[in-house]
């Protein structure tokens, strides 16, 4: 079992930056796709980014430029480095882990794993 925690959120003005980190714990991280998707209130749960289990990445073209994922193995950890954040970009951001070891998955029934969610908010 996969256990997800993020933090990091926070209210942040348009151009700013955020760093969102999501700790991992039961197994190791390494072993899964990891993903960030992110939910703003009367909208479906969005896709953001991907780490693939190959390491590769992909990004939805709203963020391409802007965000970077990353991982750090000795941490446990993956990253969601947010720059230029627009309002647009204020949801709530969830980390996720595929058993998915082939692709890049992008939606969110392909994820088995979830953590709780971390509010981001750009202001205007």
């Amino acid at each position: 079992q996969l256990q997800l925690v993020e933090s990091g959120g926070g209210l942040v003005q348009a151009g700013g930056s955020l760093r969102l980190s999501c700790a991992a714990s039961g197994r190791t991280f390494s072993g899964y796709a990891m993903g960030w998707f992110r939910q703003s209130p009367g909208q479906e749960r969005e896709f953001v980014a991907v780490r693939g289990y190959s390491g590769s990445t992909y990004y939805t073209d709203s963020v391409k430029g802007r965000f970077t994922i990353s991982t750090r193995n000795a941490k446990n950890t993956v990253y969601l480095q947010m720059n230029s954040l627009k309002p647009e970009d204020t949801a709530v951001y969830y980390c996720a882990g595929s058993r998915d070891r082939l692709g890049l998955p992008r939606q969110a029934d392909e994820y088995d794993y979830w953590g709780q969610g971390t509010q981001v908010t750009v202001s205007s």
